[in-house]
């Protein structure tokens, strides 16, 4: 053990040829890469030496030790971002594009869900002459024929579903406008 300030170069020199072999063993158990361990030590020994110009280090192999695995903790760390990082913006974008889909189907799956609840709401005679005309496409003129009624009535009637249910689906959106 070294004790004091003022870590000489021949103290350093001695202090690495004792332990930077069994410290570089140390490592390359751990990360099983002898050229990361390799830089590692080197490092905790870089670090030892600056160290040492400041406060006293009792046991410079307890502090090579701890500080060679906590560069190994960051090492691990950073290689964890970069593999976060290293994944293709278009990945990212084409994620997001399917959550994006995804809360854009649901929205459209709540209003058909909300549309289909408003027309069933409806006076049967309204929403049937809403069914023929909105959903199946007849004129005004073709649900008068087939209903036997005035195309008057036919667009009475379709003015009262619209607006009714128009009413709905805000309400389904949001607070309605007369609360």
């Amino acid at each position: 053990m070294l004790q004091g300030v003022g870590l000489s170069d021949m103290d350093l020199k001695g202090l690495f040829l004792k332990h930077a072999a069994a410290l570089r063993g140390y490592l390359a158990r751990r990360v099983r890469d002898p050229q990361l361990a390799a830089d590692l030590v080197q490092e905790s020994f870089l670090r030892l030496a600056e160290q040492t110009r400041g406060e006293r280090i009792d046991n410079s192999q307890g502090y090579l030790y701890r500080t060679a695995n906590n560069l190994l903790i960051d090492h691990v760390r950073q290689e964890a971002r970069r593999k976060t990082e290293t994944v293709p913006h278009e990945v990212l974008a084409e994620i997001e594009d399917d959550v994006a889909g995804l809360e854009a189907q649901a929205m459209a799956q709540q209003q058909r869900m909300a549309l289909k609840q408003a027309v069933a709401e409806l006076p049967e005679r309204t929403r049937e002459i809403f069914r023929l005309n909105r959903l199946e496409g007849m004129t005004h003129a073709e649900v008068a024929r087939h209903l036997n009624i005035s195309d008057s009535s036919v667009q009475k009637h379709l003015a009262k579903a619209l607006a009714y249910v128009m009413q709905r689906l805000q309400g389904a959106e949001g607070p309605a406008a007369d609360e």
